[in-house]
């Protein structure tokens, strides 16, 4: 997930999304850009997948007024779940597609088989079911089955919009992913998919149009700005160590805030680590955040100073932090380890050493907001299942937020979710770099790292709700479990939060 960040100049507070990725070259083809759940069961002719209920607390914008807090203590959940199909949206099996699939609404079916020419008639489209239609495109290409796939593939792309439903316009950008990994494969599949970068200024006007329509980036850097005044109050020297600026803008509210505390600290370090997605949107380099933040600083009369890292997540070494003696560290990881390659990729496992220089900073919190989706390890198919039922949430999400024919929710959608669906569907090895885990193995790779999770405040809670609370749907719901913070559309876990000491 690219990064949603408020910019502040002296008078004004816009908004802006951004990503961090690694180096893939400069082309797509649609340059198009985000539970808990009660017992569901998914079956394929290998595998049976199961979900017990959770037994968290939800917190509705309805119902928060009086909601008695937990005490119980942090549990492990490394054990969480896989796979999610939410109650809203359950995939039905797909076991009959493997040699003749049905493809059906409601009463008309449609029936290809194996070796059906390519050409369909398209009298038979208003019966075919353009979700199950992709997961069975999808089927075909994990059983090597080029010739149906190509057969599925020209049912769908007449169904498919960018202005449609949220399955529509999701279709398309799987559609484009299922191409480009039918026709190509590993450093090659980006360059298959030609199509025109946005420009800066453009790119910038769809992260500040995404950042308003969905709440998961205001999410992170509320929950995060919680704990992180907690764990700093009344200390002298702060130095915050950001693994995603993007345009600094989670900062803002955060100074302000500290500008109101009894005994000021005698200075603010924030250290920013950019990427290149920001740098494009942003028009230059890191020194424009600097600046944005120390004129704010200075309004609220807060000794203040900026360092900026301009290197890939991975390649950040103590020495480029630049930490003092004295200095109280806290270090923020918004949608950030995601991106990190792990043992999976290389031999160098770069996320647990990344954690493991984080924790060698004998840091007073880790902040750490990811997306609550399992797309790491997976293999194509189940991974095409996953990314199929998280971002049809998402698109859901979106959808009650701003017209379907609205020019600016196409063009976000078009420029920052796309690339990272397509990125997910098309590409393997070091070239696939949104590699999403769940919590419970975030948490387990933390605990192996030397940390231990800390205890959130009911404020993290308040705060979120009051972030959402009239500027959101009421059908996003907030929960506590085990030690953690999770944001759902309806039954869907979409993100959570969490922090680390």
């Amino acid at each position: 997930m690219r990064a949603f960040h408020e910019i502040e100049s002296p008078g004004t507070i816009i908004g802006s999304y951004h990503q961090s990725l690694q180096k893939l070259g400069h082309c797509c083809s649609f340059r198009f850009p985000l539970t808990d759940m009660s017992a569901h069961k998914f079956s394929t002719p290998e595998t049976t997948l199961s979900f017990e209920a959770c037994n968290g607390q939800f917190y509705t914008l309805e119902s928060s007024a009086d909601i008695p807090y937990s005490n119980n203590p942090v549990q492990d959940s490394s054990s969480s779940v896989s796979r999610h199909f939410s109650d809203y949206d359950s995939p039905r099996s797909v076991s009959s597609f493997a040699s003749s699939m049905n493809l059906c609404t409601s009463g008309d079916c449609l029936s290809i088989s194996r070796g059906v020419r390519r050409n369909l008639n398209t009298q038979v489209i208003p019966a075919f079911d353009l979700k199950q239609g992709l997961i069975a495109c999808a089927r075909s290409l994990s059983d090597f089955d080029i010739s149906t796939a190509i057969s599925i593939m020209g049912i769908i792309e007449k169904m498919v919009s960018i202005s449609g439903d949220p399955i529509q316009r999701l279709g398309a950008y799987l559609l484009e992913g299922l191409r480009a990994r039918m026709e190509s494969s590993g450093n090659l599949i980006y360059k298959k998919l030609q199509c025109d970068e946005p420009t800066g200024p453009e790119l910038m006007t769809s992260m500040q149009a995404l950042y308003q329509i969905c709440p998961y980036w205001k999410f992170a850097y509320t929950s995060a700005n919680s704990v992180i005044q907690e764990a700093v109050k009344n200390e002298p020297m702060i130095h915050i160590i950001d693994f995603q600026i993007a345009q600094g803008g989670q900062w803002v509210p955060f100074i302000k805030s500290v500008s109101s505390w009894r005994e000021k600290p005698l200075k603010i370090r924030i250290t920013g680590i950019d990427d290149s997605q920001s740098a494009i949107a942003r028009g230059g380099g890191l020194e424009i955040i600097g600046q944005r933040l120390s004129i704010v600083a200075e309004m609220c009369d807060i000794p203040f100073k900026f360092h900026g890292v301009s290197m890939m997540d991975h390649e950040v070494r103590p020495e480029h932090l630049r930490v003092l003696p004295g200095e109280a560290v806290v270090v923020n990881l918004p949608y950030v380890l995601h991106h990190v390659p792990d043992e999976s990729v290389s031999t160098e496992n770069y996320r647990d050493r990344l954690l493991r220089l984080v924790r060698g900073l004998s840091p007073r919190v880790v902040t750490l907001t990811e997306q609550e989706s399992n797309t790491n390890t997976s293999p194509f198919y189940t991974r095409f299942l996953e990314t199929l039922d998280y971002y049809n949430a998402m698109f859901e999400s979106i959808d009650v937020a701003r017209p379907r024919g609205d020019p600016q929710r196409i063009k976000a959608e078009q420029n920052c979710v796309a690339r990272d669906i397509v990125n997910m569907v098309a590409c393997e090895g070091p070239e696939r770099v949104e590699r999403h885990e769940l919590l419970g193995k975030w948490r387990l790779r933390f605990s192996m790292a030397g940390f231990r999770q800390s205890r959130l405040n009911r404020s993290v809670t308040d705060n979120v709700l009051d972030m959402l609370r009239g500027e959101y749907s009421h059908e996003y719901q907030i929960e506590e479990k085990d030690g953690a913070v999770y944001l759902h559309w309806r039954k869907r876990a979409m993100v959570t939060f969490s922090a680390w000491r």
